[in-house]
């Protein structure tokens, strides 16, 4: 192993993963439940290495949360909101245009919507937002709206998964973020999300977009009630769609934060960074077929996503502003994170710092 100690308990699969054979569910499962992370990081090290070089990721973007109203009220979620509770808001597209016209002049190439499904807002309001921002920022990606708020748009209007997709492409929409995956296993959603959509609508949904030519991402949250058995089907499930339709950009792990959530009753004590550390590099190995494993900063903190640079991960994601959704559920990182600072967080990982947009088209690269 070049050197590398490699316990006993890893060996087979540190031999197929420097072969670059795909590690199967039987080795998801073990590396999880292995305490050899050294190792584990060592081995989806390579695996990024062989991928992406020595460049680490980030993007400018900017998030945009147009309403926090949401039918579901899923027991996961410290977000969503009753009409005329406390907090409940939704933007107007005005307010929405003007969000947009601020990033005007500072360099901003995604602009990121998703919210709450709220059954005063008709497809029409997710149209006109879509040609507001897009006339607003004739050059930047727009990655919006879930699979959840796709499939509810769709059958609230009537309309197939395909057409709904189609007419928000037209508007404007370039990408789907991957929210709404949680874990796909039933078991876990009729606890966590029981009126959300069913992990196999989900993916229909990605696999529709992706067939229609719009790239995703996918995601994945842990640390609640799920097993390891039920994150690794998570992964091979998503791993087989990618083989489908090569449609996914990257995949993001989601820290669960237990707190003024529905679940915080179950005294859930949120991940640790060994845990977080740990799920990112089984992505790496186990999703040999997705070319960007992000640590989302916003959920772990920017500390441990630079250390995460070491364990598979090259991409930190990006600026963000203004992020509501893990903050209302406890997260205690900043909303935004200057563009300098990425890149130093990245320079002294020992990496390269490449600016990209949505789709991984360098807009700037570093010198180490």
């Amino acid at each position: 192993m070049d050197k590398f100690f490699v316990s006993e308990e890893l060996k087979d699969i540190a031999e197929k993963v420097q072969a670059g054979e795909r590690l199967s569910f039987e080795d998801g499962v073990r590396l999880f439940k292995s305490g050899d992370l050294l190792t584990i990081g060592y081995l989806a090290d390579l695996i990024r290495q062989r991928k992406n070089g020595n460049r680490a990721y980030f993007i400018v973007n900017r998030h945009i949360n147009h309403t926090n109203i949401c039918i579901n009220r899923c027991p996961l979620c410290a977000f969503g909101r009753d009409p005329g509770d406390r907090g409940a808001y939704t933007m107007t597209l005005d307010e929405i245009e003007a969000r947009a016209l601020e990033c005007r002049g500072q360099g901003v190439s995604e602009i990121h919507i998703v919210g709450g499904l709220n059954d005063t807002l008709d497809l029409e309001y997710y149209l006109e937002m879509l040609r507001r921002v897009r006339r607003a920022l004739p050059g930047t990606i727009i990655q919006g709206f879930t699979a959840v708020e796709v499939d509810y748009l769709a059958r609230t209007n009537g309309l197939s998964i395909e057409k709904t997709l189609e007419l928000l492409k037209a508007a404007g929409l370039d990408s789907l973020p991957g929210g709404g995956a949680e874990i796909f296993a039933p078991r876990v959603r009729e606890r966590i999300c029981p009126r959300k959509i069913s992990g196999d609508r989900w993916l229909e949904v990605h696999e529709t977009a992706h067939r229609l030519g719009m790239r995703t991402n996918a995601t994945m949250l842990y640390g609640h009630i799920e097993t390891i058995e039920e994150r690794v089907e998570h992964l091979i499930r998503l791993r087989e769609l990618q083989d489908r339709t090569g449609g996914f950009l990257a995949f993001i792990p989601l820290a669960f934060h237990p707190k003024n959530t529905g679940l915080e009753s179950l005294r859930l004590a949120g991940t640790t960074g060994y845990e977080d550390l740990k799920v990112l590099a089984v992505a790496r190995l186990m999703l040999d077929n997705f070319d960007h494993i992000k640590a989302f900063w916003i959920m772990i903190g920017p500390k441990l996503a630079q250390v995460a640079l070491s364990f598979g991960v090259d991409d930190l994601d990006g600026t963000v502003v203004e992020e509501k959704i893990a903050h209302d559920a406890g997260a205690e990182t900043d909303q935004y994170m200057p563009k300098q600072k990425l890149i130093k967080m990245i320079r002294a990982a020992g990496r390269i710092p490449v600016e990209r947009d949505t789709l991984y088209n360098v807009r700037w690269e570093g010198l180490q």
